[in-house]
């Protein structure tokens, strides 16, 4: 794709967010699109954010478990990034119109102390680099109509992500296992999952490394103070208006968020 392609690319996708009106795949508009033009399109967009005011604030790993690559029919994670204006706290009530088809993920939220950026990341940097972890969840939301998403459609589109919530107790990783750590998720009152921390690449330790090595191809570092969403413990769930979800962690506290019904006032 030509650099013209790509803005058009990233156009299209902002106007989609902007009015609330999905678009067809990138990989149907464009049929040769590759991984490289879906990430520049992605940093393009990133770009144009930012000279609006927005600020990097974090990243996001994003398809980092069996259930999630299954449901989207791709092999490998992907990532994104996390803005200013995406982030939100523990027992916020959000709008539900602000989104197109929302689903919602429960995560592990890493903060981090110290720069990381690859390529040569281990597990060990990433535990060095840490300063403390949060439960959390990622509202996903893909400006590509009806979810018809292959890999590259995610990717430009800032791997579908919309906001964060950040909750819990902030905890050292000193002392915890994160391949072992219990997760339960409920809606409206109701269990409806449970996870361990294993089923995101075997430990959310392993996905930052993962991710630190990836965005060091394109000379992107993880920053001190940034928020490391390590990606999703279960499959993502569909957001309706009126909906609450909590996620509760061993260990590490838990996390729980609102959304709006239709008409009610934020």
């Amino acid at each position: 794709m030509t650099a013209h392609l790509h803005e058009e690319a990233v156009q299209r996708l902002m106007e989609a967010e902007k009015t609330k009106v999905p678009i067809r795949p990138l990989t149907e508009v464009y049929p040769g699109i590759s991984v490289e033009d879906a990430y520049r399109i992605q940093l393009a967009a990133v770009e144009r954010k930012t000279m609006n005011g927005a600020r990097v604030v974090g990243k996001k790993i994003g398809l980092t478990s069996k259930a999630m690559q299954d449901m989207f029919n791709v092999t490998q994670p992907d990532y994104g990034h996390l803005l200013d204006s995406m982030m939100h706290v523990d027992g916020e009530v959000i709008d539900i119109g602000a989104f197109l088809q929302p689903k919602l993920e429960v995560e592990i939220a890493f903060i981090l102390k110290e720069d990381i950026k690859g390529p040569g990341i281990s597990s060990l940097d990433v535990i060095n680099a840490t300063d403390y972890v949060v439960p959390a969840f990622e509202i996903i939301d893909s400006r590509i109509q009806d979810w018809k998403i292959a890999f590259e459609d995610t990717v430009a589109d800032n791997g579908s992500s919309a906001c964060a919530v950040l909750g819990g107790i902030p905890t050292p990783l000193e002392g915890l296992d994160l391949h072992h750590i219990g997760m339960v998720m409920s809606k409206n009152g109701r269990q409806m999952d449970t996870a361990a921390g294993a089923a995101v690449m075997g430990n959310p330790i392993r996905a930052v490394a993962w991710l630190a090595n990836a965005i060091g191809e394109y000379g992107i570092a993880l920053r001190a103070g940034e928020v490391i969403l390590s990606g999703a413990f279960t499959a993502a769930v569909p957001v309706e208006a009126g909906d609450t979800f909590t996620a509760e962690f061993a260990h590490i506290g838990s996390v729980a968020v609102s959304f709006s019904k239709e008409g009610e006032t934020i």
